[in-house]
């Protein structure tokens, strides 16, 4: 590998220490603490779940801030991406677990109403195409809120609106799609998540997600009848296709609302290869001679779509040779290898001890790539 001169640093955030951009700043500054004049091409990466904006505005797209509902009903600031006709929407800005007030979980009454009236700003702004990351959500209300944002009505026997959240849809008695936002029809959405879970069951979202959100195993039960009974409703509002979307791949993302952009005319793709072709990747990956992937934690979970699995697969493809950075790694050398990724550099390596990895992550990570800079560029 000696002779290499061009480095393509594509990572994920290091959740709780470093954002995706901050990964990318510290691993050139590694680098070039060896090679001096090593070039060094940086895309901050993200799955679709939290930072999908921010690794677009990082790409160069235009940060757009509007205030939106937090999945309580409280006002937020959230933000999403646009460059010429493209929007990116990550619903975790609007409607994630860092949304909750005093980070207090409500597994039952959190709404996705302000991811929905984010997708409408970018509507707005004149997207004709939207990337719809979804993934870290509080919610698990199969996108009702959102649909409600977006001009859609559920309501109860009473002719009245049903409460807000996952818990209420057990209270829903007909659904009304007829005044959906028209401009829906004539934008391509794109559901972009690396989960692809179905709405309900033993794999829906309330059984494998509701938890993590606060659920009690009373409240799942609760969550997975009422969102079944939902599709049933929905069923009779919008034809079989709604009861087909209920146990189609990815209707299961972030507490359902995949299921809802399913509703909507959405296409389903696993996040990071969406975000990859949003963000340039290809091209970055041509002028590559070396590319350094990574994320907080590589572990099991990292091969079912995450990003620096995505990022390998296509490099890999592309011929390129792979590394990772990581703060803790849990995979085997020979199933890195059949990943795509020829040697991962975990933060632990140079500090056992975890909780100084954390904290002090940004130089670590500085002196794992230096070495890197040694084992591959010198």
């Amino acid at each position: 590998m000696h002779g290499t001169r061009r480095v393509l640093v594509a990572a994920d955030k290091f959740k709780g220490s470093l954002t995706a951009v901050q990964v990318a700043e510290r691993v050139t500054a590694g680098l070039r603490l060896v090679v001096p004049d090593i070039e060094v091409e940086a895309l901050p990466v993200a799955d679709g779940g939290d930072g999908t904006v921010a690794a677009a505005v990082a790409a160069g797209f235009e940060r757009r801030e509007v205030r939106v509902a937090g999945p309580l009903g409280d006002e937020v600031t959230a933000a999403f991406a646009l460059r010429d006709d493209t929007a990116v929407v990550e619903m975790a800005e609007a409607s994630g677990l860092q949304r909750l007030p005093d980070g207090v979980l409500a597994p039952l009454t959190s709404s996705t109403y302000g991811s929905g009236e984010l997708l409408r700003a970018a509507l707005d702004a004149g997207a004709r195409t939207v990337v719809f990351g979804v993934g870290g959500s509080a919610t698990t209300d199969g996108g009702a809120g959102m649909l409600t944002a977006l001009g859609a009505r559920f309501l109860g026997a009473d002719g009245e609106p049903v409460p807000p959240g996952g818990g209420g849809l057990a209270r829903l008695a007909t659904a009304d799609l007829s005044g959906l936002d028209a401009r829906l029809g004539e934008v391509e959405l794109v559901l972009a998540s690396d989960v692809d879970n179905p709405l309900t069951g033993p794999t829906g979202a309330p059984a494998v997600y509701g938890p993590q959100k606060g659920a009690s195993p009373d409240d799942v039960a609760q969550l997975d009848a009422a969102l079944a009974h939902y599709a049933k409703v929905l069923e009779a509002a919008a034809g079989p296709k709604a009861a087909e979307f209920a146990a189609a791949p990815g209707a299961g993302a972030a507490g359902g609302i995949g299921y809802g952009a399913l509703l909507l005319g959405a296409r389903f793709r696993p996040g990071i290869e969406v975000m990859l072709d949003v963000l340039g990747f290809a091209p970055a990956l041509e002028r590559a001679d070396l590319v350094i992937t990574g994320e907080g934690s590589l572990d099991e979970q990292t091969l079912h779509g995450k990003a620096p699995a995505g990022v390998a697969a296509a490099a890999r493809a592309a011929g390129k040779e792979v590394v990772a950075v990581c703060g803790r790694l849990a995979l085997a050398p020979e199933v890195l290898g059949r990943a795509g990724i020829r040697r991962a550099y975990p933060l632990t390596d140079e500090e056992p001890d975890v909780s100084r990895c954390i904290a002090e992550a940004g130089p670590i990570l500085q002196r794992v790539a230096a070495r890197i800079a040694r084992d591959y560029l010198t």
